[in-house]
């Protein structure tokens, strides 16, 4: 397929036509992605999620930078608030990152949730796979920053970076929303604010009481984003779980949960149009669910015709 081989040969306008396609449902996806997954599993994958305001743009520009000093190829995918009414980003990659377009080691994506909840976009693991396939060493997924929602990241991501910002009540906001359990490394970005110290000292103070994680303590590190101050020890420290999970063999681990995660998700996606589909067309979905409203019929007993009828 001339698609595929021009996506594995690092051709940039290929790789973003398939996203396109991907993002917009397209059935010449599947094939593609189909050819491609044999060739995916090398990429390293970095969440990077937290609150609203947190500067997790900024910060993912300055990760980017500081990566490609470290000679490596990044691919990021920014995954953005859906328009209501384009239904497309709100921030186009053209405004993030702008230093970074001209390289030709660096692939940015922006991605639209189109109304996803968990933080990403529906399409982001396909679109992860086509930079890892495209030779992308290091892939950077900065999430929407919904707050509760964040947690999804950390199922598709090796490390997860949690970005916390002072006077937003984040210590709070991380007991509530299970942050603690998520994250492998913890930034309090803006640091040249008052009551950063106190933000840090707070967080690695709940870090102690949280439940063991298998040997690996998160650190907490302070960062001031739009100076590029503390972006080195950062990346330092994400190296080093990268090294942690490299020694004791977890990161396959975290591989093979996700291939998991991305089976399941597609095996219920599949299913679920197949089936509506199928009773679509002959028009026995309609009156079932005509039934359902006028309490004829209670939709568990519903459900459990249509899948004895598919022989399920």
């Amino acid at each position: 397929m001339e698609l595929t081989r021009k996506i594995l040969e690092g051709d940039v306008r290929a790789a973003a036509r398939l996203m396109t396609m991907i993002e917009n449902g397209a059935s010449e996806a599947r094939a593609a992605l189909k050819s491609l997954y044999a060739h995916t599993g090398s990429g390293y994958i970095i969440g990077i999620t937290g609150p609203p305001g947190s500067g997790k743009s900024t910060l993912t520009d300055h990760l980017t930078d500081e990566l490609r000093k470290r000679r490596k190829t990044v691919g990021i995918v920014a995954v953005d608030p859906t328009s209501p009414f384009s239904g497309g980003a709100i921030l186009a990659d053209r405004i993030r990152m702008q230093r970074h377009s001209l390289d030709a080691d660096v692939f940015i994506r922006s991605m639209a949730t189109r109304g996803h909840l968990g933080g990403l976009a529906r399409a982001t693991n396909d679109v992860v796979d086509v930079m890892d396939a495209a030779g992308k060493e290091v892939i950077l997924i900065e999430t929407v920053g919904v707050g509760q929602d964040e947690v999804e990241v950390v199922g598709t991501a090796h490390t997860c970076v949690v970005v916390s910002v002072p006077g937003l009540g984040d210590e709070v906001q991380a007991i509530k929303a299970g942050v603690l359990e998520i994250g492998d490394v913890f930034v309090v970005n803006k640091a040249d604010r008052e009551g950063a110290n106190r933000t840090a000292t707070e967080l690695e103070m709940m870090l102690h009481m949280a439940p063991d994680t298998g040997g690996w303590l998160p650190k907490v590190y302070k960062t001031v984003a739009t100076k590029g101050e503390g972006i080195a020890k950062l990346v330092d420290a994400i190296f080093a779980h990268k090294a942690f999970l490299d020694e004791r063999d977890l990161r396959k681990k975290k591989g093979r949960e996700r291939s998991e995660r991305a089976f399941m998700a597609l095996l219920q996606e599949t299913l679920r149009a197949r089936t509506v589909e199928r009773f679509k067309r002959n028009g026995s979905m309609k009156e079932m669910i005509e039934r359902v409203a006028d309490r004829e019929l209670d939709p568990y007993t519903a459900v459990e015709e249509i899948l004895d009828k598919i022989g399920l």
